[in-house]
């Protein structure tokens, strides 16, 4: 309901409340990472992410977030081997998808 409305920083806080009480929930996690990176919370979003991928180094979308998120705080550099993984693992032979897809 958040996320339609576009209140991202709302979602935000309730979602972290969420996953401080069951932080391996993976669906809230990533949740609350999609919210940070929608209200510009890239930092926030790069920690939930990567803790997403410490318990699930295959979780597609964590890695296309991930990189995203990095890109968007101008590492690219770094943002296009996690880009390079997820297109990977999607099946994806041209690479990921044009920036801004994923919205």
């Amino acid at each position: 309901m958040f996320f339609e409305a576009k209140e991202y920083l709302t979602a935000a806080r309730i979602l972290g409340g969420l996953v401080d009480e069951a932080p391996l929930h993976t669906a809230a996690r990533l949740l609350l990472a999609r919210a940070y990176y929608h209200s510009a919370q890239l930092a926030k979003a790069e920690k939930e992410l990567r803790a997403i991928l410490e318990q699930d180094p295959v979780e597609h979308y964590a890695r296309l977030m991930l990189g995203r998120a990095l890109e968007r705080q101008g590492r690219a550099g770094e943002a296009a081997a996690h880009l390079r993984l997820a297109a990977a693992m999607s099946g994806e032979a041209s690479g990921p998808a044009a920036p801004g897809a994923d919205q």
